[in-house]
């Protein structure tokens, strides 16, 4: 499962790439506001991504966040790579460590086999789904995503 604070940084980027056009900024109160994130759990977040390259920030009255790349180059992984971490890929099912200290031991969980396909295609998946795809797809679906 995805951490609380990487669905608030998918769900910002998702804002961003829908409402920031032409390079504009959006200030941090306005996108907090919008999406019901308290403001200081959301800087700390939009910061983090901002450090990784992903989003863009200017200071000042008229600054804020945009995307630091294009929609359609930031990924659902990139997105939970630089926040739960690549663990979310490779641990475990049922125990903490990742599924390659299992197999150096030769003794896999019960579940491993059957975790290892719908693990591949959950990486398929967040690789392929960019940010740009998420708000193309949710046209007609506005009333289901509080953005």
């Amino acid at each position: 499962m995805l951490s609380n604070t990487c669905k608030y940084a998918v769900r910002a980027l998702i804002y961003l790439g829908k409402f920031s056009e032409n390079g504009e900024k959006i200030g941090i109160k306005k996108i907090a506001g919008d999406l019901e994130i308290p403001t200081p759990f959301l800087g700390k977040i939009l910061q983090n991504l901002v450090k990784q390259k992903i989003l863009s920030s200017t200071k000042g009255p008229n600054g804020g966040f945009g995307l630091g790349k294009p929609a359609e180059e930031i990924t659902l992984y990139d997105i939970v790579k630089t926040i739960d971490g690549e663990d979310f890929f490779r641990n475990c099912l049922i125990s903490l460590e990742p599924c390659s200290t299992h197999h150096a031991e030769g003794k896999p969980c019960a579940v491993h086999n059957r975790f290892s396909e719908v693990r591949s295609e959950l990486m398929e998946f967040y690789s392929n789904t960019s940010i740009a795809k998420i708000i193309a797809d949710m046209k007609g679906h506005e009333d289901v995503i509080k953005l």
